[in-house]
């Protein structure tokens, strides 16, 4: 049975109200002021409130607006009973969040049409939550599905660890780091333009594809050849005007040795101590080329680097460290670079969450504004 809330401190026209209603079928339920109204409405939770404007307490302007403002009751469709009917005052009751208004004395006939219309988008409204919290379980598992899909922390001798923040339950960012063989470990990270389930798909395809090595002719252990195929297979004509950023490394373990490439990535940072004085240096690790999907004839480019004993890399996407702070700048790749630089004993110790944890003292807002992905790759 459908439930009405009826919310008037005058008994005679509560009580006219209640019996007009129940006439018609409905489940009724009354309150003499304000806040008896808002604690029958949490109880009760009925479809539909009539609420008297001019009451003790609380008046009828300030239930509505608390209504509203609920997300458990902000779908009950609220009708304001007023013998009020100027324009401003209609003007008001709509700015506080009522659907409607009833005026007094109150007509059968009118009660009856407004109800009714009132309740049916009462009824559109409950359809949308209920689809609404079906999207957001699917959402919520295929979030889960991708993180299952991302690698544990690696350990022996060489030692990653790894964040992945989406901006919503679904982003863009993903990685991998693996074994070629045992001697050569592939590390990548990669960038989807866009957020939430249009950037989890083609990024979930690029992971699967890197994963099965299933690109004929391509040699894994090349990073330019890697992307070059990317490129050949995810154009962003074909992919809904979708575009990759992505950095590849492959490291020799017996040569201590790094080949690398990216296609329109952030450089991945090396961040090692000289021999001589001990200071700490870091390095930029970057090739220029065009992002994936961008351009079919884009040439891709390997570079190397020695990597010394005790030495950290740093793979990354943008949402790391493009952080607008209170003041409006952003805090930029040069402020990651300093903070992994001058606090690299405090983090080395603490891990990743130092990292993040500072990055969100930065910003007023709690949550991301891009999605986050951040690796930790410590040679040995």
């Amino acid at each position: 049975m459908v439930r009405i809330l009826v919310v008037e401190d005058d008994r005679t026209t509560q009580l006219v109200l209640r019996r007009m209603l129940e006439e018609q079928g409905y489940e009724v339920a009354t309150a003499n002021d304000g806040i008896e109204g808002m604690e029958q409405a949490r109880t009760f939770r009925p479809a539909l409130i009539i609420c008297d404007w001019i009451m003790p307490r609380l008046d009828g302007l300030e239930v509505c607006r608390q209504v509203k403002a609920d997300p458990d009751l902000s779908t009950i469709y609220f009708i304001l009973l007023t013998a009020r009917g100027a324009v401003e005052d209609r003007v008001q009751g709509l700015d506080s969040g009522a659907d409607e208004f009833l005026a007094k004395p109150v007509e059968l006939s009118e009660l009856r049409a407004r109800v009714g219309a009132g309740l049916r988008l009462n009824r559109v409204y409950q359809a949308l939550q209920d689809q609404k919290r079906i999207l957001e379980s699917e959402l919520t598992e295929a979030a889960e599905y991708v993180r299952s899909l991302l690698p544990p922390p690696l350990t022996g001798s060489v030692h990653i660890d790894s964040r992945f923040i989406p901006s919503r339950q679904l982003g863009g960012d993903c990685f991998d780091y693996y074994w070629l063989d045992p001697d050569y470990l592939a590390i990548y990270l990669l960038d989807v333009s866009g957020h939430g389930l249009g950037a989890a798909l083609p990024s979930i395809s690029v992971l699967n594809l890197l994963r099965s090595q299933s690109m004929d002719g391509v040699n894994f252990y090349q990073p330019n050849h890697v992307l070059r195929a990317l490129n050949e297979t995810f154009q962003m004509d074909d992919q809904n005007d979708k575009y990759l950023t992505i950095w590849y490394g492959v490291y020799n373990q017996a040569r201590r040795q790094l080949i690398y490439s990216s296609a329109g990535h952030p450089p991945a940072l090396l961040i090692s101590k000289a021999p001589e004085n001990g200071v700490v240096e870091v390095k930029q690790l970057k090739t220029v080329s065009l992002p994936i999907g961008m351009m079919p004839d884009t040439k891709f480019v390997n570079q190397r680097c020695d990597i010394g004993v005790g030495s950290t890399l740093y793979v990354f996407s943008d949402g790391v460290y493009e952080i607008i702070k209170p003041d409006g700048e952003i805090w930029g790749l040069e402020g990651l670079m300093d903070l992994v630089c001058s606090q690299q004993e405090v983090i080395s110790v603490q891990g990743l969450n130092y990292i993040l944890n500072y990055i969100k003292t930065l910003s007023p807002n709690e949550a991301f504004e891009d999605d986050v992905s951040l690796l930790r790759i410590d040679f040995s």
